[in-house]
């Protein structure tokens, strides 16, 4: 395929350049840049006269597991503070899940991530009643819409220490076949032996940790009381701190102390700003926390455009943000991949804006375009892995029509299942 009179922005130096792009299929394949095309070399041509082109987008922290929650019934009790909301509303939701509630949510979720320009999410996954087997069904659903993965199914004592044993079954199954994390649940819902037994996987598998840490109070003021250290010690005690692999999801209250051990460590953090304002558990803040920070959805959407623009705005007084700031962040889940050699997110990961705005676009104000001009519904190509998986703001790899049909048929199977929880 070959992308003809393209305006290209190098993601990294923002260096603009008119070219035509020759795109290679395959995992991680190059891209080349050529002066000259010919029309009848029987390649695809998409002519991309007056709009941009650049390296597509990663969700740095989604949850498939939500995708079914827009419209759904109120829960049974209004929540009160965070650890209500957990209980009554996700709680409620994952335990409701089977086979093809989450088949219907990865679908959804994927082809979200592929129409907002998002070629690779990385997701943490919970369906206590349907764990084995969970990250199957997600990766399949990736990979026939077109977007790579790094999944993890979230390990937590919460309804018992088999399931909890049945999570990490989970991990390590999944990840005898695909790249992945071992995943794990906010430190209040982990004991010491489980804890134990995930930093075991991680180090036979030589994987990461990917884990929610001080999204609420509660879960430093639970770790104090209960392990008599914060969470980031405590991680740091487990061994589960000091790897470039490791995502350490929220971060928001955290000490000085913390905040220089994890900054020493090489993990990442994940903001996820619209999460945090709806959740109502405070705001991030990176001082202190150095470069390795990224951006997620948390599950509320698929929209990394969308996620860039809420940390800059709401981070405004609260938050050491500006534009290149919000940029990096942005664009971090890509050297997260890199420096950890996961596959998925080559040169050939590429979106094509259709994006004319009513004033000039130069490499030193692009970042202003960014944060005040650009979104999603100027994305009008996705191509992953070389292949062209959104053309003209619709999915070519799969029957969307069909997938809306058979998704909306199994909300209203989970909402049902729902509210037989009580």
């Amino acid at each position: 395929m070959i992308l003809k009179n393209a305006t290209y922005i190098d993601w990294e130096t923002l260096e603009f350049k008119k070219t035509h792009i020759r795109l290679n299929p395959g995992t991680n394949a190059r891209i080349e840049f050529m002066d000259k095309i010919d029309e009848q070399a029987g390649s695809e041509i998409i002519d991309c006269e007056g709009k941009l082109v650049t390296k597509s987008f990663v969700v740095g922290h989604h949850h498939v597991y939500s995708a079914l929650a827009k419209g759904m019934p109120a829960p049974r009790k209004a929540p009160e503070n965070f650890r209500e909301i957990l209980r009554y509303v996700w709680w409620t939701l994952d335990k409701s899940l089977d086979k093809d509630t989450i088949e219907a949510s990865a679908l959804a979720s994927a082809i979200a991530c592929a129409k907002s320009g998002s070629t690779f999410a990385i997701d943490h996954h919970a369906s206590p009643n349907h764990i084995d087997g969970s990250l199957d069904i997600i990766a399949k659903a990736f990979e026939k819409v077109g977007v790579s993965h790094l999944l993890a199914y979230e390990i937590t004592d919460r309804d018992g220490m088999e399931k909890a044993q049945k999570g990490l079954e989970e991990n390590k199954r999944h990840l005898q076949k695909h790249q992945g994390l071992v995943g794990m649940h906010a430190s209040f819902t982990v004991s010491d032996e489980t804890m134990k037994k995930a930093a075991k996987l991680v180090q036979d598998t030589n994987s990461g940790l990917h884990i929610h840490v001080a999204e609420g109070i509660y879960d430093q003021t639970h770790c104090s009381e209960t392990h008599g250290k914060r969470v980031i010690e405590r991680l740091n005690d487990h061994g589960l701190l000091n790897n470039t692999k490791n995502l350490l999801i929220h971060s928001l209250h955290l000490s000085e102390q913390e905040r220089e051990l994890f900054k020493e460590s090489g993990a990442w953090v994940v903001e996820n700003k619209e999460s945090n304002q709806n959740n109502n558990v405070g705001h991030f803040n990176g001082q202190g926390l150095g470069e390795n920070i990224m951006l997620g959805t948390d599950g509320m959407h698929s929209d990394m455009l969308q996620s860039a623009k809420a940390a800059f705005f709401a981070g405004q007084g609260v938050d050491n943000i500006d534009f290149p700031g919000a940029y990096q962040r942005f664009r971090n889940a890509h050297r997260y991949l890199a420096q950890n050699n996961f596959t998925g997110d080559g040169e050939n990961n590429l979106v094509v804006l259709d994006y004319d705005g009513p004033t000039a676009l130069t490499s030193e104000n692009f970042l202003g375009h960014f944060i005040f001009g650009l979104n999603s519904n100027h994305v009008q190509h996705v191509i992953s892995d070389g292949k062209l998986i959104v053309k003209d703001k619709k999915i070519q790899t799969v029957n969307e029509a069909e997938v809306l049909a058979f998704t909306k048929e199994q909300s209203l199977r989970l909402w049902d299942a729902m509210q037989k929880q009580g």
